[in-house]
């Protein structure tokens, strides 16, 4: 199976950041899975990985039988300006949906805010779930109904009041290293990848095997047949990404076998 494939098999195993009820009046959208899905398109190869899984997604609703997709990635403009952009709308069943799509990778640090949901942030500590859920909430899902929209769902025959907002929010969770007890609130436990570490503390794994895949195989699960690398190397790769405030996602091999994912933060 080549890069791309193991890609598109990754994003649909990822996990929905919650599954049940909705958080700040948002639900996820709900979609049933087709077994042994394969990625039927071509994808651009120089392209983000957000919009790589927008293009997962996109072949993910289009063989859905029962899916309709209507408009894919829309810009709304206002005096040639755009103001907005929707991901994506669909009849599911027939019944008008409005979707937008999120990936992210979020690192638990109970520092940051007061309550389970804005404890999980990015690897940059600018981005976090919190920061996120309320800008879909406050700028993403009011722009269908801006006055620049309507033309667009007059004509595709949708009235703004009869279509369903909904998220398709997958995620990858980790936690500190050697931390145990974590509160993921209404977070589906599922999501939970690995763990983060500081380069400080990486010499404790000095006797493991690792390896550090390109960001678009983030995506992918640990594969085995990879060239890992020893403890002095892996140093040697991270030290310059880490210096210039990056935290790479990595794969680590302990010597009873164990596989797992892991970041090295750039903070403290």
């Amino acid at each position: 199976m080549n890069d791309i494939q193991l890609q598109f098999r990754g994003y649909l195993n990822t996990p929905l950041l919650w599954e049940e009820g909705e958080i700040e009046g948002i639900k996820q959208f709900e979609l049933t899975e087709k077994e042994n899905l394969v990625l039927n398109r071509n994808v651009a190869t120089n392209v983000r990985l957000g919009r790589r899984i927008e293009e997962f997604v996109s072949e993910e609703l289009h063989q859905n039988k029962n899916i309709e997709v209507l408009l894919e990635n829309h810009q709304i403009q206002q005096k040639k300006q755009t103001i907005g952009e929707i991901d994506c709308i669909l009849k599911q069943n027939g019944q008008p949906v409005h979707l937008e799509i999120m990936y992210k990778f979020y690192l638990y640090d109970e520092s940051v805010g007061d309550s389970p949901i804005e404890h999980w942030i990015g690897t940059n500590r600018t981005d976090s779930f919190f920061k996120k859920i309320n800008k879909l909430k406050n700028k993403q899902f009011p722009i269908l109904f801006n006055e620049n929209m309507l033309p667009t769902l007059e004509r595709l025959q949708i009235s703004p009041k009869d279509i369903s907002q909904r998220v398709l929010f997958k995620a990858q969770l980790f936690i500190p290293f050697q931390k145990k007890n974590v509160q993921f609130g209404p977070f589906n436990e599922a999501c939970l990848q690995g763990f983060y570490i500081r380069l400080h503390e990486l010499k404790q794994l000095k006797d493991c095997k690792f390896y550090k895949p390109t960001k678009m195989n983030n995506l992918v699960a640990i594969q085995t047949q990879v060239e890992w690398m020893n403890y002095p190397n892996f140093l040697e790769k991270i030290i310059p990404i880490i210096e210039s405030r990056g935290a790479p996602l990595c794969w680590i091999k302990y010597p009873n076998g164990v596989l797992e994912k892991f970041f090295v933060v750039w903070w403290d």
